[in-house]
């Protein structure tokens, strides 16, 4: 009697992994570049590389490569202005095992950018955070740490971040890290 053979399967389509995001200007990712290998120097876990800084903004994950025009076409279109990002803290996730710079204050102009730009992910059939989820703004600096919740931040140089475009990146997982490549730099607007 014959082996039943199965159906062959569908292949899947070609994905990319993807994320949109605020990309600092040299300046900014050599002090935070700095301030991580400094930390991770005394306290261990990995430090972030300098080429792979950033702020996401939404992170989508697998999608198939023939979406890509489509978001590359969402983010042309996506009306928000320019801001000035102050990175003035540092703080831990101990669920993550992250220390992370940020901003006290959240400016207004990346607040609208976050939210313009969760509202047309959405419309574009992309939601990427579930409802109700608070944005925290963040750039992650050290992975893999084992924390005390008591541990004396080194003061973090007041840095300002002038925000005049934002990324739509690919991210291709390696195990030295992840290896990034913009896809698509969009301007910001003066004054939207």
């Amino acid at each position: 009697m014959p082996a039943e053979r199965r159906p062959p399967r569908a292949e899947r389509p070609p994905s990319a992994r993807v994320f949109f995001a605020l990309w600092p200007p040299a300046a900014v990712a050599d002090t935070l570049a700095g301030v991580a290998h400094t930390f991770a120097s005394q306290h261990g876990g990995r430090p972030t590389r300098l080429d792979t800084i950033h702020l996401t903004l939404a992170f989508l994950g697998d999608v198939p490569v023939s979406a890509l025009p489509k978001l590359c076409a969402l983010g042309r279109c996506l009306q928000a202005s320019r801001f000035d990002l102050h990175l003035d803290r540092l703080a831990y996730w101990a669920h993550n095992h992250v220390l992370w710079a940020g901003c006290r204050a959240t400016p207004e102009g990346l607040t609208d950018l976050h939210g313009r730009l969760h509202a047309a992910l959405g419309e574009g059939g992309y939601p990427v955070d579930p409802p109700g989820r608070r944005f925290t703004p963040h750039v992650t600096l050290v992975r893999k740490l084992d924390l005390a919740e008591s541990t004396d931040w080194p003061p973090l140089p007041s840095l300002i971040w002038h925000c005049a475009s934002f990324v739509l990146v690919q991210s291709v997982l390696t195990p030295e890290g992840p290896n990034y490549r913009v896809i698509e730099t969009f301007p910001l607007r003066c004054g939207v």
